[in-house]
């Protein structure tokens, strides 16, 4: 933490994940939960002390913010400041690139994601191709259950971790980070948002997305008494928005189009449910295949965010 005048002037997080390190076999660290006012020596102190910790510690690379790794909130927002962020989905204040690059850090990887208005519906072409899988694959498709709540939380870990061990920065979700997960989706979720795709009884793939509850936490004031929580069961029934937070097969079934049938049954319980719209992501910038699926859906890149990335 930086002080100036005797006040806050801004903090980081220097992290050590060696959940990152056994995975990818490669000595990168990271920096996260990165605040700072709008002074680049303010900034600079904060990535030196990180830096120098994460040197300390034998990493060759830092990156960020990962606060604190790819499975939670990250990068710095690039595009789209004019737009509230989302539930889990970071924003940030413009100048923090400037900072970043002027500190000599460089870009790793951008993240999108898409917004897309309910009543746009599915276009038809899609809705044929999904029928066609279906038909061809057998899947079937069943809300979160909430009477086998723990199997069920354990099926969408097994799911994510096979479905994106491929990707660029993943590191697999450990026990704990699942708990967490089960945690917030008991308090948050519509079961009905939260799908499992199976075939011959089987789960190999899961859709999850969850009502956009930023826009009660910030009517909060960061509060949660009597007073607070009668205010957000009241503003929880005029959420209008969800997140797309999870959506993925196994890698055995990833060239099926079975998350096409996902994402078309998420849309019409979102309708059924009376959302108004969704965002999608975030996805990597270079993830073509699903970019194109949900621009196909009708989903427009509407934020951009950037993860850095500088030798230590």
């Amino acid at each position: 933490m930086v002080r100036k005048d005797d006040k806050v002037a801004g903090r980081v997080v220097a992290i050590f994940d060696d959940n990152h390190i056994n995975f990818h076999g490669e000595n990168t660290g990271f920096f996260g939960f990165f605040e700072c006012i709008e002074d680049f020596e303010v900034a600079r102190l904060l990535w030196d002390q990180a830096k120098r910790w994460l040197k300390w510690n034998g990493m060759d690379l830092m990156r960020g913010p990962l606060s604190p790794s790819m499975n939670d909130e990250c990068g710095f927002l690039l595009d789209g400041f004019d737009k509230p962020p989302t539930v889990m989905m970071p924003y940030t204040q413009p100048y923090y690139l400037e900072f970043a690059e002027r500190y000599g850090f460089q870009k790793a990887k951008d993240l999108y994601a898409f917004y897309k208005k309910v009543e746009d519906g599915i276009p038809q072409r899609i809705r044929k191709m999904v029928e066609r899988i279906k038909k061809k694959t057998g899947v079937i498709i069943r809300p979160l259950a909430m009477n086998s709540f723990e199997r069920d939380v354990q099926h969408l870990k097994n799911i994510y971790n096979s479905a994106w061990e491929k990707n660029w920065g993943f590191v697999p979700m450990t026990d704990k980070e699942i708990d967490l997960v089960a945690k917030k989706l008991k308090y948050f979720a519509e079961p009905e948002l939260v799908l499992f795709a199976e075939i011959d009884n089987e789960p190999i793939g899961v859709s999850v997305t969850i009502p956009d509850i930023n826009y009660v936490l910030k009517r909060l004031n960061g509060r949660l008494g009597p007073i607070e929580i009668l205010k957000f069961l009241r503003y929880k029934r005029k959420i209008e928005g969800v997140r797309s937070l999870i959506g993925g097969v196994k890698k055995e079934y990833r060239n099926t189009g079975i998350i096409a049938v996902l994402s078309y049954e998420t849309e019409k319980a979102a309708k059924r449910l009376g959302y108004k719209w969704g965002e999608l992501g975030w996805n990597l910038e270079d993830n073509d295949l699903i970019n194109r699926f949900d621009m196909a859906i009708g989903g427009k890149i509407y934020k951009k965010y950037r993860i850095y990335e500088m030798p230590i």
